[in-house]
């Protein structure tokens, strides 16, 4: 179902990143976060969003999706997480560390594998041309000119079809499990960093994927996301 979205592609991405040249400097280099109900197609989108701005990244990149689960293994594995380091712009570090000492001040007995997240996190955007989907990326990567952020929501009648669909669950599990995933969710980004999900502030745009369906979305993200960075056409365009 989400093909592109595997390890073996955020490993591609991170070769790629350090050999590209001419890639611009890291305010030009987009990158894109989605925040989601759950059950509302995070990374349904994600992977279709991707496939449409394939064509407009510039030689040597690709658009690469990272989710809780891939950034999870970068976490784990320490050569990821120096490789990621390289491309990181002391600019961009001396406002990690004012976030990562902040963090530190609020939460400092249970923040450690928190910072962490941050810093890849921080890190992945600052290299662009990555989707992080989830994980509080929006509030984190928050003050980088070069992130533009995503909503997606969807009915609870909606998102509990999908979850069934997905998942092969009945609809009581399929409805806890949306209870679950969206209070924590909420729980996380509120704890470590003081901001409500549901906030419009925190997005620049919101979809609601009930009305609009996934490949739509997809479309619409990415033709936002164009005019929004004045990306070039794309490189096999007439």
């Amino acid at each position: 179902m989400w093909k592109n979205i595997n390890l073996e592609e955020c490993l591609s991405h991170l070769g790629r990143q350090r050999d590209a040249r001419d890639i611009g400097p890291p305010e030009k280099r987009p990158a894109i976060t989605i925040s989601r109900q759950c059950g509302s197609g995070g990374r349904t989108v994600a992977s279709k969003l991707a496939e449409y701005l394939e064509p407009h990244a510039p030689c040597g990149c690709h658009w690469t999706i990272f989710d809780h689960n891939l950034i999870k293994k970068v976490l784990e594995d320490h050569s990821l997480s120096v490789r990621l380091a390289e491309f990181l712009p002391e600019a961009s570090k001396s406002l990690l560390g004012e976030l990562v000492e902040k963090l530190r001040g609020t939460k400092p007995s249970s923040s450690t594998i928190v910072e962490k997240t941050v810093e890849t996190i921080w890190q992945l955007a600052a290299a662009g041309y990555v989707i992080i989907v989830g994980r509080a990326a929006n509030v984190i990567t928050g003050r980088l000119p070069n992130v533009f952020h995503v909503r997606l929501v969807g009915s609870l009648e909606h998102r509990i079809e999908r979850v069934e669909e997905v998942y092969d669950f009945d609809r009581r599990a399929a409805l806890d499990y949306i209870k679950s995933q969206d209070a924590a969710k909420r729980h996380y980004l509120k704890e470590y960093f003081g901001w409500d999900i549901e906030d419009p502030e925190l997005y620049h745009l919101i979809v609601n994927t009930d009305r609009i369906a996934y490949a739509a979305a997809a479309k619409l993200i990415g033709a936002a996301v164009l005019n929004w960075f004045k990306l070039p056409p794309a490189a096999n365009a007439n």
